[in-house]
């Protein structure tokens, strides 16, 4: 029986998705024999093979970076276990799980679902606390740049992104895909008081592409590089010629989208 999970964190004190062991010369806090290193796999596959009974396997539709978050989060596992209800199901594993991590959804579904196979699009919202003060109360949840930003330029750079395009500049070396072609659905840039918000949709995203593209566009709105300039980079496929990884504590993974969602379900 499969199942699939909607999930949220916080991903502030975790070492990203994907389940990690330590390595020789890992400096921080050892896991328990074992444990892996604290991952949102690892907390997740242990909450719920405690309450299952037996040990799962979790499979996630983006291995978001250390430091990541996720609003919408998608995944899935495998039970034999019938008996339990969803709804004291979910419970008992947020019950058991860390107060930054939540399981907000759990759905029954057939076999066939595959939370990576399945995923037709996912968005990504970067935020940036644009003002002189730094944000105090946030400050592991978005980017502080000091310098007014021009939105409007902004804009239309990210304008020039929306498409299939070779994204090889928006890449981090070593991404390991065969092809670097991507196609962007959306992308956008929005201000609310001193929150400048990026959304960037797409069909699939290469190592690091949104924080590029995020790091690129603010190097337009300081006035450093123009819009026209970010369609050359698309076209020189060359990631030295594009903009700087913004780091990644103001990324959310904001939704993913089914192939099992009916179109009139907002995920």
């Amino acid at each position: 029986m499969r199942y699939k999970l909607t999930l949220a964190y916080r991903g502030t004190n975790y070492f990203g998705w994907q389940r990690q062991m330590a390595v020789p010369g890992f400096r921080g806090q050892m896991p328990a024999e074992g444990e892996g290193l604290p991952t949102i796999q690892e907390v997740t596959s242990r909450a719920f093979g405690h309450v299952l009974g037996h040990p799962v396997e979790i499979v996630g539709a983006s291995r978001t970076d250390a430091r990541v978050h996720a609003k919408g989060q998608v995944a899935h596992l495998d039970t034999h276990r019938r008996e339990i209800p969803i709804e004291g199901l979910m419970a008992a594993v947020n019950h058991r799980l860390p107060s930054d991590v939540l399981v907000r959804r759990i759905q029954r579904v057939d076999d066939d679902f595959h939370a990576i196979r399945s995923t037709t699009s996912k968005r990504y919202q970067y935020f940036i606390w644009n003002s002189l003060q730094r944000p105090l109360f946030f400050y592991d949840l978005a980017w502080h740049r000091w310098q007014l930003l021009d939105i409007a330029a902004m804009r239309q750079a990210a304008a020039l992104l929306v498409g299939e395009h070779d994204f090889a500049s928006f890449a981090r070396a070593g991404h390991g895909r065969r092809t670097t072609v991507r196609t962007l659905l959306d992308c956008s840039v929005s201000r609310r008081g001193g929150c400048v918000v990026v959304g960037v949709e797409g069909t699939g995203f290469l190592w690091n592409m949104v924080r590029i593209i995020v790091g690129t566009l603010v190097l337009v709105g300081r006035g450093r590089r123009t819009p026209a300039e970010v369609g050359q980079m698309l076209a020189a496929a060359d990631r030295r010629v594009a903009g700087p990884t913004a780091p990644p504590h103001g990324l959310f993974l904001q939704w993913v989208k089914s192939r099992d969602i009916d179109p009139g379900e907002t995920p």
